[in-house]
């Protein structure tokens, strides 16, 4: 199945659409986006559509393959049409957008110490640092 995301206003994902992977095959057997976009806009009407890969993230096919878009889309990100990237919401204010994967990361690094099998790190926006949790 191919994946394909309505983009909406300001850039915003606003409904993401599976599509057969045959529907996108040229007389040659080659998938072209554009002939899925055709699909979709005679299925739904007009609207931006944008393909995008299930096994994308951060950059990176899961499979080896080659990425697209960065990031799988998802309701609410944003399509970056300068960086043709699919960009998550920002889940902090502090966090800064890693311009490689399209993914958001704290300003400090999580720490890398053991903890306690019932203990994990949770990012604190209030002190803006990671703090241990009990769970």
């Amino acid at each position: 199945m191919a994946s394909f995301a309505k983009i909406g206003l300001n850039g915003k994902v606003i409904e993401v659409q599976s599509v057969v992977n045959e529907v996108l095959h040229d007389s040659n057997g080659v998938e072209q986006e554009n002939i899925g976009i055709d699909f979709l806009t005679k299925l739904t009407g007009w609207a931006i559509w944008k393909q995008t890969s299930y096994n994308t993230h951060g950059g990176v096919h899961d499979n080896g393959g080659t990425p697209l878009r960065k990031n799988h889309a998802g309701i609410g990100y944003t399509y970056d049409e300068d960086r043709d990237a699919f960009i998550p919401k920002k889940p902090f204010n502090s966090w800064i957008l890693d311009e490689n994967t399209c993914l958001w990361k704290a300003p400090i690094d999580m720490p890398t110490a053991e903890l306690e099998n019932n203990q994990y790190y949770s990012w604190n926006e209030s002190i803006v640092n990671w703090e241990i949790k009990t769970s």
